[in-house]
């Protein structure tokens, strides 16, 4: 909110203007027993501003009415054209967090999955403010690592992990390893060597 500062007048001469037209047009007019609602009363405003206030000519304005003279100004006026679709994302925000071993970070007290390959890695993670919603991880540079998912304990619960296993030197080939062995039994060529 802003505020004038104290014995400036003339930085609240639109706005006291602004409320003498409106006790003077709108409410002297307006009458109470016909509004049943809220709702009721801003749609009688909203169409004495469109109507009455936005099409009278106003003497600040040299005579001409704001419509007409906002109108005049319009061939200045920059559409956002292909950027008003991503006005949103341009107000996500971002938070630093840090990916844990099973995969997650936390907001607001909720967990979320990422990627599993970013485990141990910092992230960006990206929120929208209005909705409180976690969208996706980036890295510095705003670069997408992939689209977070809240965490579903419950489906996880029963979820077998095994543990990673370091990387085996390639068996001889005498030595049946458990792929082979799979692979002969499911094609049904025991003992053959292909």
């Amino acid at each position: 909110m802003v505020y004038c500062r104290p014995y400036r007048p003339e930085g609240k001469g639109k706005l006291e203007r602004w409320h003498r037209t409106f006790r003077n047009q709108f409410l002297s007019e307006l009458d109470a027993a016909r509004i049943k609602d809220l709702s009721d009363l801003n749609a009688r405003l909203w169409s004495w501003i469109e109507t009455v206030y936005h099409r009278t000519a106003h003497g600040g304005l040299a005579g001409q009415s704001p419509l007409a003279r906002y109108q005049q100004d319009l061939v200045r006026i920059r559409t956002l054209g292909e950027r008003a679709a991503r006005l949103d994302a341009l107000f996500y925000h971002r938070l630093t967090r840090k990916v844990r071993k099973d995969g997650t970070v936390s907001y607001c007290g909720a967990r979320f999955e990422v990627p599993y390959e970013l485990s141990g890695c910092c992230v960006r993670l990206v929120v929208d403010p209005h909705s409180g919603q976690a969208l996706g991880v980036e890295d510095e540079e705003g670069k997408s690592l992939g689209a977070v998912t809240p965490l579903d304990a419950l489906a996880n619960v029963h979820r077998r992990r095994r543990q990673p296993q370091p990387p085996q030197e390639p068996s001889p080939k005498n030595i049946d390893n458990e792929v082979e062995l799979s692979y002969r039994e499911y094609y049904g060529h025991a003992g053959e060597e292909s």
